[in-house]
């Protein structure tokens, strides 16, 4: 691996890491005050929500799941197709929840998923 393969898979694995992580604050912190804090709600949006949070969070789980997947397929080329689809709907979903829902997702999530995209397919 050259030094611009390396940096695409810490930016790869740098994004799958942030949706095991907002997996994480989902499915387990949601109505609790980091959770709360985190998404700026209160108690009683979050008690009522929960189940809707949690859903969210195994889909973040996928997104996940797909690319440690696309890192770790065997045929690199494929590993890298596998990637970019799953870059590409984190940068979907970012960009749709920046626009519908919180701005910060742009920058926490689409931006991201929109750098290491950009890297990969240089690499490529």
């Amino acid at each position: 691996m050259n030094t611009q393969e390396v940096i695409s898979a810490v930016l790869v694995g740098l994004v799958a890491l942030i949706h095991i992580y907002i997996l994480y604050l989902e499915m387990f912190l949601w109505n609790t005050p980091k959770g709360l804090k985190t998404f700026g709600m209160t108690q009683q949006v979050a008690d009522h929500t929960k189940q809707l949070a949690t859903n969210q969070g195994l889909y973040n789980g996928f997104l996940a799941a797909g690319l440690i997947w696309g890192l770790c397929y065997p045929d690199e080329a494929a590993g890298r197709h596998i990637q970019m689809f799953f870059l590409i709907c984190v940068l979907a979903a970012g960009l749709f929840g920046g626009i519908t829902v919180k701005r910060s997702i742009l920058v926490f999530q689409a931006l991201p998923a929109l750098v290491a995209l950009i890297v990969l397919i240089a690499v490529a």
